[in-house]
């Protein structure tokens, strides 16, 4: 009798154990709530941008740090790559001139500002996360620029599919992330526009804003972001090289304080009593 006594007493104190750690860590996880970039903490004047011509070299949304080059080449020609971040509504008008425009016209859920990325080489486009920060999502979309080079070609890249719609063009945006000594944690893949089916209907060109999961890339401290796709010369890529992001969503680390609560629990749990 006293044997079972004991078991019973030992199953009911597993359970509210069990109960106490996910109790535990649902009131933690939902005190420190995930933490989302929406650009919507920088000041703009509508419909404009900021491409880093003040030299600041970067930007900062809700503790994402998102790099910016900027180069003045004199005579008013200038360059940029990385990021910036816009308000631009035109999502009609092709070319070069409106390459700060998402194609989606907007932020997502109808707000202002977006970011922005251009660049060719690993390491032009990069995120530093918040410290202690875990990405979870993000949402994604072409550029008006990218979508209109794609969809109809231009002098300098070719059109999606071709003239019968046949050809296996794609653009994919990779997404790396690194932990703090710069190591590959993992990778994730989107496809801005893709081509490759045998059936041409199901042919597409991303043309509004759609969630990315980047939660495989836990661990990473920095994410960084390269383009490759179908259309190449003799410099490389030749469609724009251009994606647009918003509401980059983190959430917090596990706390020590969890940790040790946790640890105690489970060390409660392989007590037993005299």
């Amino acid at each position: 009798m006293m044997k079972e006594r004991t078991k019973v007493h030992g199953m009911l104190r597993s359970r509210i154990v069990g109960v106490a750690i996910g109790s535990l860590v649902g009131l933690v996880g939902t005190a420190a709530g995930s933490v989302v970039a929406d650009f919507e903490d920088l000041s703009l004047a509508p419909e404009s941008f900021n491409n880093g011509s003040d030299g600041a070299g970067g930007f900062v949304s809700h503790g994402a740090s998102f790099n910016n080059t900027f180069t003045d080449f004199g005579g008013g020609f200038t360059g940029w790559s990385g990021w910036s971040y816009s308000n631009i509504t035109d999502n009609t008008t092709p070319g070069f001139s409106n390459q700060y425009s998402a194609i989606a016209g907007q932020g997502v859920g109808s707000s202002s500002n977006y970011g922005v990325a251009f660049g060719f080489d690993p390491g032009d486009v990069m995120i530093d996360l918040a410290p202690s920060s875990v990405p979870q999502s993000m949402f994604i979309t072409n550029t008006t620029y990218a979508y209109f080079d794609m969809l109809d070609g231009s002098a300098f890249s070719k059109q999606f599919g071709g003239a019968t719609g046949d050809d296996p063009d794609f653009l994919l945006l990779t997404v790396t992330g690194l932990n703090a000594l710069g190591a590959v944690v993992g990778t994730v893949d989107f496809y801005l526009a893709d081509y490759r089916f045998a059936d041409n209907s199901q042919d597409y060109l991303v043309d509004s804003w759609t969630e990315v999961d980047v939660s495989s890339l836990g661990g990473a401290t920095a994410l960084s972001f390269g383009l490759t796709g179908s259309d190449l010369g003799a410099f490389g890529l030749n469609t724009p090289a251009y994606f647009a992001v918003d509401n980059l969503r983190t959430v917090p680390e596990p706390t020590t304080l969890v940790l040790l609560m946790i640890g105690g629990a489970a060390a409660l749990r392989r007590r037993r009593r005299p």
